[in-house]
């Protein structure tokens, strides 16, 4: 397998920025850190190892990014305010840098999808349905979809347009909404053991039926925990049944 490390000084972020790419060729599968982690999470939590076969295989190729969570939701000394505005800061990043980045690595064909776990999939569910002429679909296991879940009571307009629950709800233009209708690839995924909350998934999934947008939810069992052993099992079942 081909692994490369590569970084550059975002504009958008401000600080350099590292990036792993695992593979030569495949579909773009642009990966997204849990929490407060960095680029090479998924290669120490093995998850990289597991879909090791579809990288060989040419099925994807995988992006790994660094998380700037710290830097927002995740930092209690910081003013709510400017959280939200980072955050923005780091969708901006994957919008101006990132997706580029990938174009410039692959084709200006090749499907990209996000793919998060725990707080990475509201990043990844948030970035495909933010920007879907851009990004082609999303892999979201184990996630929260109500960003004020951490925002500890702080509300305002940067907060409602990451909140998928939120913004969703009131989507109703010709713009995006008849693009996320065409969607082939959204898959809400869950456990229903310890830490998990399969009620997130099922209110999204109620949502995204509500505006007419294919998807899938998929609910694993009671033995399948909000940890790695569930999520190194979900995401090569899913790159090898669904794509």
């Amino acid at each position: 397998m081909n692994r490369t490390l590569d970084s550059w000084y975002s504009q958008s972020l401000k600080k350099e920025m590292e990036i792993a790419v695992y593979g030569h060729y495949g579909s773009a599968l642009l990966l997204i850190p849990t929490a407060a982690a960095d680029y090479l999470e998924y290669e120490r939590f093995l998850v990289i190892d597991v879909i090791q076969p579809y990288i060989d295989a040419g099925k994807i190729k995988v992006f790994s990014i660094n998380s700037i969570n710290s830097e927002s939701w995740l930092n209690n000394d910081m003013d709510p305010k400017h959280k939200a505005i980072r955050h923005n800061d780091f969708n901006h990043y994957i919008r101006h840098e990132v997706v580029p980045y990938i174009r410039s690595r692959t084709s200006q064909e090749t499907p990209i999808y996000t793919c998060g776990a725990s707080l990475g999939a509201l990043h990844a569910a948030n970035l495909y349905f933010k920007f879907p002429y851009h990004i082609d679909g999303c892999i979201a296991m184990s996630g929260v979809y109500d960003l004020t879940n951490y925002t500890k009571g702080f509300w305002d307009e940067d907060v409602y347009f990451n909140s998928p629950i939120h913004y969703l709800e009131n989507l109703n233009d010709d713009h995006f909404l008849p693009r996320l209708r065409q969607a082939k690839h959204i898959h809400i995924l869950t456990g229903s053991g310890d830490y998990e909350d399969p009620s997130a998934s099922r209110t999204l999934s109620a949502l995204l039926n509500h505006k007419g947008i294919p998807h899938e939810l998929d609910v694993w069992g009671p033995d399948m925990k909000h940890d790695w052993p569930t999520w190194r099992a979900m995401l090569p079942h899913y790159l090898g049944s669904r794509f």
